[in-house]
């Protein structure tokens, strides 16, 4: 079974889903697409900690979330999204760079098809990841949501335009 409960931001509506083993989702979205069967609109304890660490996020109040994970996706995937959760807050990397990290530097395509499929934006930062030249490319959410984030997190540092 999994819970899920949606909220506005200033991004967007979001969804937050979660398993009873951890987060599993957080997107910008009208609707969470899975069979209605296997979802209960429910706001768990578990889902407003997640939306209340997401909300100071969004206020620059939160560097670093400290929530119990649960993504679905192959093992390369899962090593990938590991990688971006080590990126600090205000950092970016390059794909190349990740998927050295992930012990396959010619992965690169690779690491963009895993980042398009993060399901938890923001928590694992998959916003965080840029092209080689530092030009924003590839966001689910839309390049103007990733700019934002990344300025977001910049305080001052080199902004994205």
């Amino acid at each position: 079974m999994k819970y899920v409960y949606y909220y506005e931001t200033k991004i967007g509506r979001v969804v937050i889903a979660e398993d009873g083993h951890g987060i599993t989702d957080l997107s910008i979205t009208e609707e969470l697409h899975k069979d209605e069967n296997e979802i209960q609109l429910e706001e768990t304890e578990r889902i407003k900690e997640a939306a209340q660490q997401f909300y100071e996020y969004l206020e620059g109040k939160r560097k670093i979330f400290q929530l119990s994970l649960n993504p679905a996706g192959t093992p390369f995937q899962k090593r990938v999204w590991e990688a971006l959760v080590q990126i600090p807050y205000g950092e970016t990397r390059s794909y190349k760079q990740v998927a050295e990290a992930v012990g396959n530097p010619k992965a690169c395509r690779a690491v963009g098809m895993a980042n398009h499929f993060n399901p938890i934006m923001c928590i694992i930062p998959c916003h965080r990841v840029i092209g080689a030249n530092k030009k924003l490319v590839g966001y689910a959410g839309g390049l103007h949501i990733k700019e934002l984030l990344l300025n977001l997190e910049m305080e001052g540092n080199e902004r994205y335009e």
